[in-house]
Formats: C-alpha cells, sequence, structure tokens
C-alpha cells in the first residue's frame, strides 16, 4: 500500500492511485512504521519541519503545522529535546505526528501499539478513533489480537498472503456454521440454568466455569438460545451478571479458519 514493496502478482490502488506514483500517494497517505530512524541530533520540531517541506510547505507553513501537531498529540514537553533522548511511547507520537503532519486522507499504521504501555496505548487508541471519526481512513497492520478487536469496525484477515476473511468481526462469526457459538452466561445459579438450557434444541454442551458462578453455553442458533434463555431469566427470577459471547473476536475467529494458534497479519 505504501510502494515500499511490490506484489509478486495482482495490483493495489489506494483511493484509486498506483503506489508506485510516489508523488501523488504520500500527498494523500499518511505512514507510522513498526520501527523508526529518526536523523541523529533533531529535535521533535526540528524532524516535523523537515518532514513538512518535503510535502512541499514552505518555511512557515511547516512551522505553524508542526507546532499543531505537536499540540494535538501533545508532544509539547519534548518538543525542544534530541528524539534520541525520547521515551518509546514519545518517539510513538513523533512518528505518529509524522504520519498526521500534512493532514493525509489514508493513515496506515504498521504495529502502532507495540512496546507500548498501557496508559500511552490507550491514549493512541484514542488518537486513531479521532482520525477516523474525522473522516479518515485509518489502516492499522497488526498481531495484537484483542487490541485488533477494541480498535476496529472492520478486519482482512490473512493467511500465507490469502485473504482468509473480510468484514465485520461480529458478521464474519455468524457465517461459521461449523463451530457452534460460545457464550458466557454469569448469574447466581448457574447449575439451575444449566439444566434449563439443555431443553434447548441448538445447545450442543454447557459447561459450568471453573469459580462456579458461571456457565460456558455452545449453540448452533444464538437467536433461538438468547430467547430461550431470557424466558428462563423471567421464569425463575434469576441474577444475572453477564451474557456475553466468548468466541466472537479476532483471535477465536482466526484460529476456526485456520486451524492452528499462531498470530495472523491483521
Amino acid at each position: 500500500m505504501t510502494g515500499l514493496l511490490s506484489p509478486s502478482s495482482g495490483s493495489i490502488r489506494v483511493l484509486g492511485i498506483d503506489p508506485s506514483d510516489s508523488a501523488r500517494l504520500f500527498r494523500i497517505v499518511g505512514y507510522c512504521p513498526q520501527f523508526d530512524s529518526f536523523p541523529k541530533g533533531f529535535t521533535g520540531h526540528d524532524f516535523l519541519v523537515s518532514i513538512l517541506t518535503l510535502h512541499g510547505y514552505g518555511s512557515r507553513k511547516s512551522d505553524e503545522k508542526a507546532w499543531e501537531v505537536i499540540d494535538r498529540l501533545g508532544i509539547g514537553e519534548a518538543d525542544h529535546l534530541k528524539i534520541g533522548g525520547y521515551s518509546k511511547g514519545m518517539r510513538q507520537r513523533i512518528k505518529l505526528a509524522a504520519a498526521l503532519a500534512h493532514n493525509p486522507r489514508v493513515l496506515i499504521l504498521d504495529e502502532p501499539l507495540n512496546g507500548l504501555d498501557p496508559l500511552i496505548r490507550a491514549e493512541a487508541i484514542r488518537l486513531f478513533r479521532e482520525a477516523a471519526a474525522s473522516g479518515m481512513h485509518v489502516i492499522i497492520s497488526s498481531h495484537v489480537l484483542h487490541e485488533v478487536d477494541v480498535i476496529s469496525d472492520r478486519v482482512v484477515m490473512l493467511s500465507n498472503g490469502y485473504v482468509v476473511a473480510e468484514g465485520g468481526i461480529r458478521s464474519v462469526r455468524s457465517e461459521m456454521e461449523d463451530h457452534p457459538m460460545q457464550i458466557l452466561v454469569r448469574c447466581d445459579r448457574p447449575s439451575l440454568v444449566a439444566s434449563l438450557v439443555f431443553g434447548v434444541d441448538s445447545v450442543v454442551e454447557v459447561k459450568v466455569h471453573e469459580d462456579g458462578r458461571g456457565l460456558h453455553i455452545s449453540t448452533r442458533n444464538p437467536q433461538q438460545f438468547y430467547r430461550k434463555l431470557n424466558r428462563i431469566i423471567l421464569g425463575n427470577n434469576l441474577n444475572i451478571e453477564m451474557i456475553a459471547p466468548a468466541d466472537e473476536n479476532v483471535r477465536s475467529v482466526y484460529e476456526y479458519l485456520i486451524g492452528r494458534k499462531e498470530g495472523p497479519e491483521i
């Protein structure tokens, strides 16, 4: 997508642009690579000004836009420091600032959360969501599957270079009829619920959770099961703590599709 590698077959367009046309491509694309390599001796501000100059902005406009993105990403306290002394989280921010500084229409992020502590990771996710909400196309390549679940509204799963699934994760999971849906129910009387849900035609397995306060239920017809479960809850005055799908996530879907537990490219 960034034109850094040529496809062995097939082709790709980014909003109609061939990635080999780098001059046109990087007017609309911001790219944040997994690994960084900054010019020696540059401060954060110097680096952003140099990037914006490469995008064709004059010195005054480059300076203005550099300060704008510094403020936006909260780099102000370190803008005058040399990047070589930045923390991992701050280096990630300056990479993201460089990708966003020219207001791209497409933001491509390669493992953007790798190595970040929980607070910085949450802040990064917030920034990605803000970019998407502004109308930007935000594309993330990641092996951190639980974070893909948190961030994405659409996934493309690849295995050995082939697309094995594409779409919203819930719609992909609902189409996998060979694998019963796993549902977690936590309540005050799990043994009673277990005995009653066995009477539901679509239920194929019920397991009591290790702590004795929940059930893992396998069903081939989730909609029918949820309707029956509602009647069981109301008819027995049960106190319910949680009802949620246990395998409606990227990792489970990938393991069902590929049949192994190694991480995919998402």
